[in-house]
């Protein structure tokens, strides 16, 4: 199996926020964004493996600024790690000014995505290899929060998270 670049699974999807996807406030429902972001990501993952790929976590999302009604917004999503079977998927929304074209960065997220087979059995993926200095530092995060991760689901023991250690100890 070719390993493959982030840039190969780079998905964008810009839409805009209608009044039905709104909240009291007139803001882009936060399920919403969580759907167009799942989307996203689900593309990305398969365009990385070439399978059919389910969303397995959500392991982080920051909902940082409000989304307007009327606003242009853009979620990009890449694959930042590849494992076995599963994938780690980082996920960058934007709001876009429609009258001067400036983008705001507004929320992130990362979730993971497992590719299964035909009969819904995970499957082998491709290996991912960053190149830019942002896929490089997100790539070498995400060993850290799958550390984390399983230590805090007691299905690793703390020494054994040695990536994770090592933000702790002195070299």
């Amino acid at each position: 199996m070719e390993a493959k670049t982030p840039a190969a699974s780079r998905t964008t999807m810009t839409d805009m926020v209608l009044p039905s996807e709104t909240n009291a406030l007139q803001n882009l429902f936060g399920g919403e964004l969580l759907a167009r972001m799942d989307r996203a990501a689900s593309i990305a993952a398969g365009r990385h493996s070439r399978r059919i790929t389910v969303t397995a976590s959500v392991n982080h999302v920051a909902f940082n600024l409000a989304i307007p009604l009327g606003s242009v917004v853009t979620v990009e999503a890449a694959v930042s790690r590849a494992y076995n079977t599963s994938m780690e998927v980082y996920i960058d929304v934007w709001i876009e000014d429609r009258y001067n074209g400036k983008r705001t960065k507004a929320n992130e997220a990362i979730f993971t995505f497992v590719a299964v087979d035909e009969t819904g059995k995970p499957t082998e993926v491709p290996e991912l290899v960053p190149e830019t200095e942002l896929e490089i530092t997100r790539f070498d995060g995400a060993l850290r929060r799958k550390q984390l991760s399983l230590v805090l689901a007691g299905k690793m023991k703390p020494d054994n998270a040695t990536e994770l250690k090592a933000l702790f100890t002195k070299s």
